[in-house]
C-alpha cells in the first residue's frame, strides 16, 4: 500500500461513517499560545473539544500536518520523525467507546480497507488509579469482537491515559492499538507498551470523559469526546514491511536525492545512516515551515529559533557526509514536488522556501568560521599538560556555534588534544533539563487558555489588524499571532518601522471602537460566501466548507475559530507597548488591554 493509498482510505472510511473532512491546520497554532507547533490533530479543535459549536458537524476527521521537536535528538533511529501526518477522527459529544473502538477494528483488519491480520494486532487499556476506575468498557468491547485476552493489556496512567499533566482540562482514558512485528522479545516481560521494536503502536483512541480541576480532582465532562490519531509515517512503514520510515515511499525520493548528492554511501554504517536521514528528515520539516501560511522565517526566538536549529542541523550533518555547500534549496525541491498536490502551500511559497534556506546557509557558514576563531582561542588559552577541552567550553561550540561534538573532537585530535566527553554530555543534560523545564511551562497539555482575559486579547488583535490596514494599507497581512492572558502579540507583513504617528493613530482607531462598545456578531457561512462578503481569511487552506465569521460594526470581519469577547467595550484600554522587526519583510507588535 503506497501512502497515498492510506490517506485517501482513512478520510473514505470515516467519511462513509458520516465524518465532515475538513482540511489540515496550520503547523502554526493560531488559538494555542501553549505551543510553538501543532503536534497533534486535536490542537486546532480545542475550542469544540470544549464545547463550542463546529461549523461542520460533530463528527469530523482530517490529515494534520505536525511537528514536533521534543525529542529531536532520537530523530535518525528508525521511526522518529520531526514532521509527521496525523490520520485522526473525532467525536465532539456525539459517539463514544463503542463506535470508536468498533470503527478502529474494522478499518485496521477489513480486507476492503487494511486488512491486517487480526492475529498480530495487541491493545492496551487503562488499568486504572486512585483517579479513574479500571477501564473495563474498553477491554470488554475489545473482547466482543473476539480479541483474546492475552492480546489485551492493562496499563497505568504514563501509557494509558491522555491528559494535562500538572494542570487543568479535559482528559481520560485510551486504548491503543499495537501490531507485532515478528521479531523477538526482548525480554519474558516484554509486550506493547515496551520500548523494544517488537511491538509498534499505529492508533490511539482518546476518550475525553473527565475534567481535571485546579485542585486535581477528576470530574465527569458534560460532553464526552472521542480524539483519535493514526501516525501516517510509522503505520505506512508496516504496511510496507520496511524496518524503518526511512525506507517508505514517503521518504524514497528525497532519500534519493541526498544519496546523488553525498560522498559518503548510505547502508555502510549506522552512523552515517542516521546524518542521511536527519538530512531528509530536518529539510523536510524546514519545507512545511517556511512553506506554512503563517510565514514563519529563521529567527533566535520561537518557531523561528526551532527552523533556524533544523536547518542547521541538517547542514552540518550534511557536511559530515560529504553534501555540497548550498544544496538545501535543490532537497527541499525534492519534498515540495512530492507533496504539491496534497499541499498546494508548498508550490505558492517555492521561492519563498529555495530563498530561506540559501539565505540560513550562508549565515551558517559565518557562524562555523566564527566557531573556528573560537575554537583555536579555545586552544590558544589552554596549557598544553592539560591536553583535555573540558566539557562546557565543548558544549558551548556545540550550542554556540552548532559545533558536534564529533566535529570538536575531531579538531581537537589533530592539535594534539582530546576531549572530556562525560563533562560534555553533563552540560548537555543541564541543557535539556531547562528546556524541558521551559516547554512543561509552554505545554499545558495542549488545552489552550481560554479564559475571559485571553478571550478579550483575542479580540484586540481583530481590531489590532483592521486597524493596521487601514492606516498602512490593505497589502498588510496577519503573519502570525501568539496571545496568553497577559498581552498580545502580532506579526503581519510591512517592508519598513512603523513609526511613531501611525501607531498613535492605530491605538487610537482601536480605542475608538473599544469606546463605542460595539456588539461583537458571529454567523456561521460557506468560505466562499465568506471570502465575498469581505471577511479577512488569510489561512483559508485549512478551513472546512463552513466558517465562523467575526464582526465588528462595519470596522472588522475576520474568518476565525478562538474566543471572543461579547462586546467591544469589555476589553478595557488598548496599548501598544512594542513595535519591531520579526524577520525580513515581517513587523510585529505586542500590545496590552488595562482597565
Amino acid at each position: 500500500m503506497k501512502s497515498y493509498e492510506l490517506r485517501d482510505k482513512f478520510l473514505l472510511f470515516f467519511k462513509e461513517k458520516g465524518h465532515a473532512v475538513i482540511p489540515s491546520a496550520s503547523v502554526i497554532p493560531e488559538n494555542d499560545p501553549t505551543v510553538l507547533f501543532t503536534t497533534a490533530g486535536m490542537h486546532p479543535l480545542v475550542p469544540y473539544l470544549l464545547g463550542a459549536k463546529h461549523p461542520e458537524g460533530v463528527r469530523l476527521t482530517n490529515v494534520q500536518k505536525c511537528i514536533r521537536t521534543g525529542d529531536i535528538d532520537d530523530v535518525g533511529d528508525a521511526t522518529h520523525c520531526t514532521f509527521f501526518e496525523m490520520l485522526g477522527n473525532w467525536s465532539l459529544g456525539d459517539y463514544f467507546k463503542k463506535e470508536a473502538i468498533e470503527w478502529s477494528w474494522e478499518f485496521l483488519t477489513s480486507e476492503k480497507w487494511l486488512g491486517i491480520p487480526k492475529e498480530k494486532l495487541y491493545f492496551t487499556v487503562f488499568a486504572g488509579d486512585e483517579d479513574a476506575p479500571r477501564d473495563m468498557e474498553s477491554y470488554n468491547y475489545w473482547r466482543a469482537l473476539g480479541v483474546p485476552e492475552e492480546r489485551i493489556f492493562f496499563l497505568p496512567k504514563e501509557h494509558n491515559w491522555w491528559g494535562p499533566a500538572g494542570a487543568t482540562g479535559p482528559c481520560g482514558p485510551d486504548t491503543e492499538m499495537f501490531i507485532d512485528t515478528g521479531g523477538e522479545k526482548c525480554s519474558p516481560d516484554c509486550q506493547p507498551g515496551c520500548s523494544c521494536s517488537k511491538y509498534v503502536e499505529i492508533w490511539n483512541d482518546v476518550f475525553m470523559e473527565y475534567n481535571k480541576t485546579a485542585d486535581g480532582r477528576y470530574e465527569p465532562l458534560k460532553q464526552k469526546n472521542v480524539d483519535t490519531g493514526m501516525g501516517l509515517e510509522r503505520t505506512i512503514a508496516v504496511l510496507q514491511g520496511v524496518d524503518s520510515v526511512y525506507d517508505t515511499d514517503l521518504y524514497k525520493d528525497i532519500m534519493d536525492r541526498i544519496k546523488q548528492l553525498a560522498e559518503q554511501k548510505y547502508g555502510q554504517d549506522e552512523e552515517t545512516d542516521r546524518a542521511f536521514r536527519i538530512v531528509a528528515d530536518h529539510i523536510r520539516t524546514a519545507v512545511f515551515i517556511l512553506g506554512d501560511e503563517k510565514g514563519v522565517t529563521p529567527s533566535n526566538v520561537d518557531q523561528g529559533y526551532v527552523l533556524r536549529r533544523l536547518i542547521r542541523r541538517a547542514i552540518r550533518f550534511g557536511l559530515q557526509i560529504g553534501i555540497p555547500e548550498g544544496s538545501t534549496p535543490e532537497i527541499a525541491q525534492v519534498v515540495i514536488e512530492q507533496y504539491r498536490h496534497i499541499y498546494p502551500e508548498l508550490e505558492s511559497n517555492a521561492e519563498t522556501i529555495s530563498r530561506e534556506l540559501a539565505l540560513e546557509e550562508e549565515r551558517f557558514q559565518r557562524t562555523i568560521r566564527q566557531g573556528l576563531r573560537e575554537f583555536d582561542k579555545l586552544v590558544a588559552r589552554m596549557e598544553k599538560a592539560a591536553n583535555v577541552i573540558d566539557g562546557p567550553s565543548a558544549f558551548r561550540l556545540y550550542d554556540t556555534f552548532g559545533f558536534p561534538l564529533e566535529f570538536t573532537q575531531e579538531l581537537a585530535e589533530e592539535r594534539g588534544y582530546s576531549v572530556d566527553v562525560e563533562g560534555f554530555n553533563e552540560s548537555f543534560r543541564r541543557h535539556q533539563e531547562i528546556s524541558q523545564a521551559g516547554a512543561a511551562k509552554r505545554f499545558k497539555g495542549g488545552l489552550a487558555d481560554h479564559t475571559e482575559e485571553t478571550a478579550r486579547l483575542h479580540t484586540a488583535t481583530h481590531l489590532l489588524h483592521a486597524a493596521l490596514r487601514k492606516v498602512l494599507g490593505e497589502s498588510v497581512e496577519q503573519r502570525g499571532s501568539n496571545i496568553t492572558a497577559e498581552r498580545l502579540r502580532f506579526d503581519f507583513s510591512f517592508p519598513r518601522k512603523v513609526n511613531r504617528e501611525e501607531l498613535d493613530e492605530i491605538e487610537r482607531l482601536v480605542n475608538e471602537v473599544i469606546e463605542k462598545d460595539i456588539e461583537i456578531s458571529c454567523t456561521e457561512m460557506p468560505v466562499e460566501e465568506a471570502q465575498q462578503s469581505g471577511a479577512i481569511g488569510l489561512f483559508d487552506s485549512r478551513y472546512g466548507n463552513m466558517v465562523k465569521v467575526y464582526t465588528v460594526g462595519d470596522f472588522s470581519k475576520e474568518i476565525c475559530g478562538g474566543p471572543h469577547a461579547s462586546r467591544t467595550g469589555e476589553l478595557g484600554r488598548f496599548k501598544i507597548k512594542k513595535e519591531e522587526s520579526s524577520s525580513a519583510g515581517v513587523r510585529r507588535i505586542r500590545a496590552v488591554l488595562t482597565d
